[in-house]
């Protein structure tokens, strides 16, 4: 190595043991083998510029290990991303700006949540396809206005979760060359040796999913590791792995290529004895000598000169290409380019039976005129899901262009690379799939809600109502699962409109994922749904009396049940408030006066239905009143029998409403 590198990645090491000392609590092996690659591509080779953290065309960086997150924060200071020594002294504490695992829109310049270890390789592969899919579209011979790359840093154990081998599968097919990742081989997990599970060779199963696959033998040889790194860059045609064999923990005499390097800080007199190896002061905490200081200065302002670089050029392009720079504001921009609140076309609809799900796919294709950048698909389920977008070209290896996604049968990395489309910015992403396998995805739609990220999340054949397919295809407890996650948006639509309100909140949603939840079978046109919907739940057809004796509610298809129950209580001299509840995130969130004027205090009698777990509903019906549902398993039998033997019916909602109006 040279001498102010040498001194520059020692300090890295350092200045991360001893945050992690502090804390008492983190994971020193990882930054300390890894530092020599991390500073040789943030140094040398990486496009990014820390006076404008969130310029477009930077590379993008994560660090998929996300438990090195000391690594990462020793990086963003040296490099003056704003980060401070007592930032980094502050590591793991209440408030500060150094948590422990890197946290998109906590932290400037962490470009994703890491944490669940190969949940941030994935979705550094939905980053480099969103590259890829902009170059298509706005990139001339002469202006390369979209042109960089992403890098991830990733471990054994990132190797090992299925997530990671999902989305290089899909990565390879689709030949995204610029997706680089690191894999930091020192072949240590928590419990040992990663010989006791995991001895298969990495690079030839990335090889065979089609992958360029380059090996460095010594962590420490910034020279091999440059080199890597520009042939990595040279093969535009495959995605590259980057094997290097580091040591964790290394620096450290007693701990070095040891598990006890991983998860547990280094001791105060290891990281003497560190320093001392290392030729650091050894009378100076968390210090960085001005030589290294000095040294990265002149760094940063590379960034700078390849910014501006880049807006002379986009200033040139915007001059020649006057409509592509139009439209990429309007890529670019959070505001929908047309009100479609007020638009009465997103609004209309046939007044003839349907499944929701078809009635998505519809919305789907309108809002294509309106939105360009709509960019989303199906893990193999579009025609199921109705979810592609008709005239829109597919993207794939031979054609980036194209806006509908195929992600094949890898639900757990299509939610993951949806967000890192959403997180590159300049798409609106979707993504589908069946809402029982909404447990495949979850993972990463908990990443979405904490990056307050905007994907939208179509969720189809969303109850019994799967019929013939049986128990292990029909969602009991997804919904309440879904409800019960911080920031996420569930709405479940009775008919079109309460769709189309669904579909104007995902697409309107600047910092909360929405999940649509649809139906397989059909449901009915009511002349009385409205855009009120928007409010998550309203009164669909009020009682005649200015009290109502008793309330029905439901959400989705079991709208119809209580639509249907009212009128035969009617007959009865029951007069009912019928309540469609499509989203109870939504509604929860309305003023106390709002609520009020739709499920009010006084009418304690009151009747809830909804083809899955009862759990959530209790909050609205309360102590006297009674919640149909399913706190079971379903059953394989054409969907009509299967709503008919386990009460999912407008005759039993009348016979249970009766009976609670009888208390």
């Amino acid at each position: 190595m040279r001498n102010i590198e040498t001194t520059t990645i020692n300090t890295i090491r350092i200045l991360s043991a001893e945050g992690i000392q502090k804390a008492k609590s983190g994971h020193p092996g990882l930054p300390m083998g890894a530092a020599p690659m991390a500073y040789e591509l943030w140094a040398n080779h990486m496009k990014h510029n820390p006076s404008d953290p969130n310029w477009i065309n930077r590379d993008r960086f994560i660090l998929s290990a996300g438990h090195g997150s000391m690594l990462l924060y020793s990086l963003l200071h040296l490099f003056g991303y704003g980060l401070t020594i007592e930032d980094l002294q502050e590591f793991r504490q209440w408030g500060s700006k150094t948590p422990g695992h890197p946290e998109f829109g906590h932290t400037v310049g962490v470009d994703t949540t890491t944490g669940p270890l190969g949940a941030g390789f994935a979705t550094g592969i939905g980053m480099a396809m969103a590259e890829a899919n902009l170059a298509a579209k706005f990139n001339k011979d002469e202006y390369k206005i979209v042109d960089h790359y992403t890098y991830a840093i990733a471990g054994d154990g990132c190797m090992m979760e299925g997530i990671t081998s999902e989305a290089a599968s899909l990565a390879g097919t689709l030949k995204l060359g610029k997706f680089i990742a690191f894999y930091d081989s020192n072949k240590i997990t928590i419990e040992g040796s990663t010989d006791i599970a995991f001895t298969e060779d990495v690079g030839k199963r990335y090889e065979a999913y089609g992958w360029q696959v380059l090996q460095v033998e010594d962590g420490n040889d910034l020279e091999a590791i440059g080199k890597a790194i520009q042939d990595a860059k040279a093969d535009l045609e495959h995605p590259s792995l980057i094997i290097v064999k580091t040591q964790i923990g290394y620096g450290c005499p007693a701990k070095q290529g040891k598990s006890s390097a991983h998860g547990e800080p280094l001791g105060d007199d290891n990281i003497i004895e560190t320093k001392k190896n290392l030729e650091l002061p050894l009378d100076k905490e968390f210090h960085v000598p001005e030589e290294v200081y000095d040294h990265m200065k002149a760094l940063q302002e590379k960034g700078n000169k390849e910014q501006a670089k880049w807006n002379e050029l986009f200033k040139e392009y915007a001059a020649k290409y006057a409509d592509l720079a139009k439209e990429w504001e309007i890529w670019t921009s959070e505001e929908l380019p047309v009100d479609l609140l007020n638009n009465e076309e997103f609004w209309t609809f046939d007044n003839k039976p349907s499944a929701t799900r078809a009635i998505s796919g519809q919305i789907i294709n309108k809002l294509t005129k309106y939105i360009p950048n709509l960019f989303g698909g199906a893990a193999d389920l579009a025609p199921s899901t109705k979810t592609y977008m008709n005239d829109k070209g597919d993207f794939s290896a031979e054609d980036y262009s194209g806006m509908n996604l195929h992600f094949g049968v890898r639900e757990l990395a299509m939610s993951a690379m949806a967000n890192g489309i959403a997180l590159h910015g300049a798409h609106k992403p979707f993504v589908a799939t069946f809402f029982v396998f909404s447990d495949y995805i979850k993972p990463s739609v908990r990443l979405s809600a904490l990056m307050k990220l905007p994907v939208t999340y179509v969720l189809t054949h969303d109850s019994i109502g799967v019929g013939e397919d049986g128990p292990t295809h029909q969602p009991i407890e997804q919904l309440a699962a879904l409800r019960s996650m911080p920031n996420v948006v569930t709405f479940r639509p009775a008919d079109p409109r309460e769709t189309a309100a669904a579909w104007y909140y995902a697409i309107t949603s600047k910092e909360t994922p929405t999940a649509i939840v649809l139906t397989r079978q059909n449901v009915p046109y009511y002349e009385e749904s409205e855009k009120k919907a928007l409010k998550g739940g309203y009164v669909l057809v009020d009682s005649d009396k200015e009290t109502p004796d008793m309330i029905l509610m439901a959400s989705g298809s079991e709208v119809e049940c209580i639509y249907e129950a009212a009128k035969k209580l009617k007959q009865d001299g029951i007069d009912v408030r019928v309540v469609s509840m499509p989203s109870m995130d939504v509604f929860d969130t309305q003023s106390e006066e709002y609520k009020e004027s739709v499920l009010p205090n006084n009418v304690r009698k009151r009747v809830a239905i909804e083809a899955a777990a009862t759990f959530g509903w209790y909050k609205y019906v309360g102590l006297d009143g009674e919640v149909i549902g399913l706190d079971h398993f379903g059953a394989s039998a054409p969907a009509a029998r299967v709503f008919e033997e386990f009460g999912i019916t407008t005759e039993n909602v009348y016979e249970v409403a009766k009976k609670v109006y009888a208390k």
